[in-house]
């Protein structure tokens, strides 16, 4: 069973720090099913790789039980697919990556790096399909060649084993958490008891990713051995990340409002919030763009998807969001059990996460993404920005985040506070503009910056807002 971890990222040999594993020495460890071995094939400041050899062996496994046990546990592939010794030589031989610690390189390991696993053999009776449902989500490129039961007799088909390599920008700990839950649900014949504690390990290396995954379910239930009360168990405790509750958007909104939103309409003075001015600026950007298919990414507790339906030139309206509980709340506010036929059509409300490919965002016109980038990890921006530049390719993109410069009118904040609890990051005019510039050099978008809410002379508006625009977009 080999497992090869490739990096190019520069000095590569940082891998070795990663792993906690010199380049320079081959090392073996003791396993209660074998030994594993792990040495470098190639150790460069351009490239490095890992690799990890388990020498598995399979009479040790049943030395000692009930004699009357059967031939297959003598004669298996046991030794030489990737199966639930992989994860747990994982945790035993990469424990210290695996859970992202890393004293010489600290700031490596929140940094997503160029890797690449290649595994030698994977056993997977549901075929390609299966495998690209459970590693494309996660945003790996996959690479997988399949073989046949015997060369000598094509007629007999295909086999379940195939080699697989995953490509992506990751954490290492990421990289790995993801094996070591998605292996054992490869393996139909894991060979460790199934109880609470392995709900516990499900939920501590599903953190981050697998309350979002399009097949959490399946992953839990194939990964407690079809065990239903623990799956349910599981499943239970999975917790999406919920975004702004409604009490905090008012708070929010009205410590924002303070200094910018006082608006004159005749002799009437009127206070427009601030996520408001933001919903109308993403709003008529998009009108005025021609786009008949839109996508509203974060798309929340529903209130641009009520402005989008009002304007009929929106021929489908797709709102897609994290948080369960919001999209339940989006459904109460636009009435959606009870629209007109010929309405529903219009619209669809869908859970998912920004950070995982989805083919349902696949042929819109358009894309709001509204405060929603600044609640990301910034580990996974570059995730977020595949899927939705490279993945989803909409001709026309508006994305608003929050201008970190103007906090400063906050009087009542401390420096350095963030304007909600869930704020990963939030950024200066420079940080998002070369934030945004980048990002359209990679994909193939022009961008233009423009302030949301009136602009104050040295800290600039209150929100910021991009718009991409594909290089050869029409609506």
């Amino acid at each position: 069973m080999l497992l090869t971890l490739t990096t190019t990222h520069q000095p590569a040999t940082d891998l070795g720090y990663l792993l906690h594993k010199n380049p320079a020495h081959a090392q073996t460890f003791s396993l209660n099913f074998g030994k594993a071995h792990v040495f470098y094939p190639e150790a460069s400041e351009e490239q490095c790789t890992a690799a990890l050899l388990l020498d598995i062996d399979a009479v040790q496994l049943v030395r000692g039980r009930d004699k009357g046990q059967s031939l297959d546990q003598y004669v298996n592939d046991r030794p030489y697919v990737a199966s639930s010794f992989l994860s747990v030589a994982l945790s035993e031989v990469f424990g210290t990556a695996l859970n992202g610690r890393c004293k010489q390189r600290p700031e490596l390991v929140e940094t997503a790096i160029p890797l690449k696993a290649t595994l030698s053999v994977i056993p997977c009776r549901a075929g390609e399909g299966w495998l690209r449902r459970l590693f494309e989500p996660l945003g790996y490129s996959l690479t997988i060649e399949p073989y046949t039961l015997d060369e000598q007799f094509s007629e007999w088909g295909q086999s379940h084993y195939y080699t697989v390599t995953l490509e992506g920008q990751q954490r290492l700990s990421d990289l790995l958490s993801h094996l070591y839950v998605l292996m054992p649900v490869l393996d139909h014949s894991k060979h460790y008891w199934i109880g609470d504690d392995e709900v516990e390990k499900l939920l501590t290396r599903g953190k981050g990713w697998l309350e979002t995954h399009p097949e959490r379910e399946q992953i839990a239930y194939r990964y407690l051995k079809h065990r239903r009360d623990l799956t349910r168990d599981a499943l239970s405790r999975l917790v999406a990340e919920d975004s702004v509750s409604e009490e905090e958007e008012e708070v929010l909104d009205e410590e924002e409002a303070a200094g910018t939103t006082e608006e004159q309409e005749g002799s009437d003075e009127k206070k427009v919030s601030v996520h408001d001015q933001r919903l109308q600026a993403a709003f008529e950007t998009i009108r005025q763009s021609g786009a008949k298919r839109v996508l509203d990414l974060g798309c929340g507790e529903g209130k641009l998807l009520r402005l989008l339906l009002k304007e009929k030139s929106f021929e489908h309206i797709l709102g897609l969001d994290v948080s369960y509980r919001s999209l339940a709340i989006a459904r109460r506010r636009l009435h959606f059990d009870h629209m007109a036929p010929r309405q529903r059509e219009r619209i669809s409300l869908v859970h998912g996460a920004l950070t995982y490919s989805d083919k349902r965002l696949q042929g819109y016109d358009a894309a709001a993404v509204v405060e929603v980038i600044e609640h990301l990890d910034m580990s996974r921006l570059s995730a977020f920005e595949r899927v939705l530049f490279e993945y989803a390719q909409p001709g026309l993109v508006v994305i608003t985040t929050p201008n970190a410069e103007y906090n400063v009118k906050f009087e009542t904040w401390q420096a350095g506070t963030f304007r909600h609890k869930d704020h990963r990051f939030e950024w200066t005019r420079q940080e998002f503009e070369a934030w945004g510039k980048g990002v359209a050099e990679r994909f193939g978008y022009s961008v233009r910056f423009q302030p949301v809410g009136s602009e104050e002379t040295e800290v600039g508006a209150i929100s910021q807002m991009g718009i991409f625009e594909k290089r050869s977009f029409t609506a």
